[in-house]
């Protein structure tokens, strides 16, 4: 790979100027951390879009998947699956129900209860999201090498260790 000036070495170079005691090792990762996060999250909300969908409805479309069949969770389960305060899914199940990608259901076992379940259009919407979003990470990644990709996911489990 060949070297060049990104924008954050043309900030550290301004910093290494007025600073020239500052370690700016940690700057540099950070801030080409978030320039990637922003760029990734342009790629996945452009796959979401085109099935009209936005990330976060597909994550509630994803965790409901995953969860396996019958593929119905209750809000409770969704929110501590997805870390959300319960305001915000209200909303996302709100406009997924309304698009009819989800029902909400009333329970078997205690009818005051509510479960969330994939609709038959929601099953087969995110069967087509999905593949489409996995195509869209393996895309982005595969500017990196398998080894690269490998290490990376490595370093950054690593690291997610100390903040969990």
């Amino acid at each position: 790979m060949r070297f060049y000036m990104d924008a954050v070495d043309k900030i550290l170079a301004q910093w290494a100027k007025e600073k020239p005691d500052m370690d700016t090792l940690s700057m540099g990762i950070m801030g080409r951390l978030a320039r990637l996060t922003k760029h990734l999250e342009q790629e996945i909300t452009l796959c979401h879009k085109a099935y009209g969908l936005k990330p976060g409805e597909f994550d509630v479309l994803a965790t409901l998947r995953r969860s396996g069949a019958p593929y119905r969770l209750t809000p409770s389960d969704l929110l501590s699956a997805m870390m959300l305060t319960s305001g915000a899914m209200t909303n996302r199940l709100d406009r997924l129900e309304a698009k009819g990608f989800i029902a909400r259901e009333h329970c078997q076992k205690d009818r005051r209860s509510v479960e969330v379940c994939l609709t038959p259009k929601g099953i087969s919407t995110l069967a087509q999201v999905l593949s489409r979003h996995v195509e869209t990470q393996n895309r982005v990644l595969s500017k990196l090498g398998r080894d690269e990709q490998l290490l990376l996911s490595r370093l950054l489990k690593d690291w997610l260790a100390h903040f969990e």
